[in-house]
């Protein structure tokens, strides 16, 4: 019996891969040269801040280069909408983003589909999270609430962009809660910030990773199912009552022409990174949370499930209709 990878290739698996026109990369030890991983925007972001993390970690357990490289535009789509005209030989891998994948495409063609998205993993997320200024007279996100429904269009969340995972959290908020605020959009979560920092607004929609970022700023809640390692006393949504897990997901893709074994291979390779404890810590330091969504049913699941959260909080927030 050969092997690839630390995965057994049965003889019948190995005919499979033959048909395919894939002997030659199934018979070879994978990977067996740097891969390329395509971050979708501008060096900088948070995609690629968490890309960089995980660069050392796949060296560590492939002994292979995680080669980042940028395809910036269209808030992401310009990259997806080439990512099924490459090569599906396991050694091209993208970036993808919730509720991004999702809603541009119900939002109007942008040369993709997102079930034309082959994903192989959803590892991490940045959390939604209701953040205010420390001096805020706001302790808690009952007196938030208690004060929107006393001065009913008065409360203001600036966040970051129209159809962002902040604008999906406060449309889904005010519906849970009964109250009625406006929300600002910002071009990016460090104005967003500026503004409430600045008082321009009565508190942001930001994520789990603004309060080490940003002095002077705390949070009321966290949309995650258990509280934030890092923020041992501030509570979740859930806690509150409010069922409200989201945030902006990360992952990665391959094109649809990747085998199988290959988009199985790959979602293994990055769960390891994903189970590293160093590698876990470096993630919670900087605030964000893991996901753990590998290829497979998990992932299925998964993806069912926060694209139904996603058009539903965009239809009510009138992004689509």
């Amino acid at each position: 019996m050969k092997t690839y990878g630390k995965i057994a290739l049965t003889t019948a698996a190995a005919a499979v891969a033959l048909t395919l026109g894939l002997a030659g990369t199934a018979l070879a030890e994978f990977p067996d040269k740097p891969i390329n991983y395509i971050i979708p925007f501008k060096p900088g972001g948070e995609s690629d801040v968490t890309a960089r993390f995980q660069q050392p970690y796949f060296k560590k357990l492939f002994n292979q280069d995680l080669v980042i490289s940028y395809k910036d535009g269209g808030g992401g789509a310009v990259a997806w909408a080439q990512l099924n005209t490459m090569a599906g030989d396991g050694y091209s891998v993208m970036g993808t983003n919730l509720p991004h994948i999702v809603l541009q495409p119900a939002q109007k063609d942008v040369g993709y589909t997102t079930d034309e998205m082959t994903n192989v993993h959803m590892f991490h997320f940045s959390p939604d999270a209701i953040v205010v200024k420390d001096d805020s007279e706001f302790k808690t996100v009952k007196d938030l609430i208690a004060f929107a429904k006393a001065n009913p269009g008065k409360v203001t969340f600036s966040g970051s962009a129209k159809g962002s995972a902040n604008h999906l959290a406060q449309v889904t908020f005010d519906r849970l809660a009964g109250i009625k605020t406006a929300y600002v959009a910002f071009a990016g979560t460090a104005p967003s910030t500026t503004a409430l920092l600045g008082g321009q607004v009565t508190a942001s929609w930001g994520y789990t990773t603004v309060p080490s970022q940003y002095p002077g700023t705390r949070m009321l809640a966290v949309a995650m199912e258990k509280r934030h390692p890092n923020f041992p006393n501030v509570p979740t949504f859930k806690e509150l009552g409010f069922d409200m897990v989201s945030g902006a997901y990360r992952g990665i893709g391959v094109p649809k022409s990747t085998p199988e074994n290959l988009r199985v291979k790959l979602g293994q390779m990055f769960q390891k990174i994903n189970d590293d404890p160093a590698f876990i810590k470096q993630m919670e330091d900087a605030g964000f949370a893991m996901v753990n969504a590998p290829y497979g049913p998990e992932l299925t699941k998964f993806m069912t499930k926060t694209k139904a959260d996603i058009l539903q909080s965009s239809k009510e927030a009138g992004l689509i209709k």
